[in-house]
């Protein structure tokens, strides 16, 4: 089985992964550092100082992963590629020993019916390209375009479903201005800077994957909704514009229209340097994404300065007016508020801007799962709950007329969670942190009876 993208019959159903989060292996097979490395290892940068030196060891247990894949009845398993093992120093020197995994990685998916999605920035860069100033070099972006021909190369005869970056807002703005993730720079306006190189990198790489051949290259990106609580008060409803664009519009205007708006540009000056914009790069990035993923986990609510707690992307909105985020109950474990109408609207809306077709590429929630008897059983009627209506707002999307191929849960595993290390789990499957037993939970089961008869999954509890 060697897919494309889904056709629009019906939504496809899979699970997402990322390299750092589960591979663990960091040191082996000629695999150099990354930026994730060495953030870690600095205190204070992880909620529970932890690290993805093991994770979910899924480099020696990947078979055994893709099992559980097959298990669920998913067709898609969406999965990064970590750019240190496949370049060391980011440029130059090869490794074929991490070229080897991914081989038999995606054979391994194949041989279980599976169509492996990959995508090949999920926020590992080398340590190397970060010593000489990360994505606020230019050179990263050309770097970044050589790593996806390499890749492609060797797995391009077997993969023909693309994906060049994962959420490069985060990567940007709070690896570069807020200084919450890696690299854990707090330089504001550098943002903008990583964000046109991030897209830079993108469109350079996308024209090096359709010059090979490739007819499904597209990037995945964490758009949000923005609703002001006061849509009355002009002051709020500007300065949630101008938040807008920097989640939003800094991606979606240069891919559909090959600009930058004014909007935009007035909250990011950086972005209308010459010296940083050059002729020729938005040109280049319109129209080099053949879909467009959507991950998605929660709404955003703005109100006035100063009316609800601190919240903590605050800084990654460089040169926006200051607003409060309101989040609303429900909320998952890791505080974010649950609110289905956000995706459905999210979808209708990108459709519209693109026309492009869409993936839901991310979607799921952490909740602090418990372990009801000797058995490992794992209740976690929270998440199906979730799924369920996430799922349904997929459906009425798609009855709307967005053009939405896929659903894709994330996350197969409980995994290293980024900043928030070990003490948030997403997974659907849980995973023991001293022996690394796979235990899937209700959800996994939910979720495998809901892709099989989707009657059946969307009213028996399991």
């Amino acid at each position: 089985m060697i897919s494309s993208l889904p056709d629009t019959a019906t939504v496809a159903f899979g699970v997402a992964t990322a390299a750092y989060q589960i591979e663990g292996a960091t040191s082996e097979d000629g695999r150099g550092p990354s930026i994730w490395d060495t953030f870690t290892a600095r205190p204070g940068t992880v909620r529970d100082g932890s690290d993805g030196s093991v994770a979910c060891d899924s480099y020696h247990r990947y078979a055994e992963d893709l099992d559980l894949v097959a298990r669920l009845g998913a067709g898609w398993y969406r999965f990064s590629i970590a750019w240190p093992r496949i370049m060391p120093e980011g440029t130059g020197r090869v490794e074929p020993r991490g070229l080897d995994y991914y081989d038999r990685l995606v054979d391994a998916a194949l041989a279980r019916g599976l169509a492996p999605t990959a995508t090949l920035y999920h926020w590992d860069l080398p340590q190397a390209l970060e010593d000489r100033d990360g994505w606020l070099n230019r050179d990263t972006a050309e770097a970044f375009a050589d790593y996806a021909g390499v890749v492609h190369d060797r797995l391009g005869d077997r993969v023909r479903v693309w994906a060049t970056h994962n959420e490069p807002w985060c990567a940007a703005y709070l690896g570069y201005a807020a200084g919450v993730h890696a690299p854990g720079r707090r330089e504001g306006g550098a943002g903008h800077r990583a964000a046109h190189h991030l897209l830079l990198g993108h469109g350079l790489a996308a024209t090096r994957l359709h010059d090979a051949g490739v007819d499904d290259v597209g990037i995945v990106l964490n758009l949000a909704p923005y609703w002001p609580e006061d849509p009355d008060d002009e002051a709020l409803v500007a300065a949630t514009d101008g938040i807008d664009a920097v989640r939003n519009r800094v991606w979606l205007g240069p891919l559909v229209d090959g600009r930058y708006d004014d909007g935009l540009l007035a909250v990011a000056p950086e972005l209308a340097d010459p010296a940083l914009v050059r002729d020729g790069d938005l040109a280049l990035v319109r129209g080099s994404a053949d879909w467009v993923g959507i991950n998605y986990y929660t709404p955003f609510r703005t109100a006035a300065p100063g009316s609800a707690e601190r919240h903590p992307e605050q800084d990654a909105y460089p040169g926006t007016a200051p607003v409060s985020f309101v989040v609303r109950e429900p909320r998952t474990d890791i505080g974010w508020e649950v609110d289905a109408s956000g995706l459905e609207q999210l979808l209708v809306d990108t459709h519209r801007r693109t026309g492009l077709p869409l993936m839901v590429t991310e979607n799921g929630a952490a909740y602090p799962d418990t372990v009801l008897d000797a058995e490992g059983t794992i209740d976690d009627q929270d998440r199906i709950d979730y799924l369920r209506d996430h799922i349904a707002a997929t459906r009425r999307a798609r009855e709307a007329g967005a053009d939405v191929r896929a659903y894709v849960v994330w996350t197969l595993l409980d995994n290293f969670e980024w900043a928030e290390g070990y003490t948030k789990t997403f997974g659907i499957v849980h995973v023991d942190p001293r022996d690394q037993t796979r235990t899937p939970k209700a959800s996994f089961h939910w979720l495998a009876a809901h892709i099989s008869d989707p009657g059946v999954g969307s009213t028996v509890s399991p």
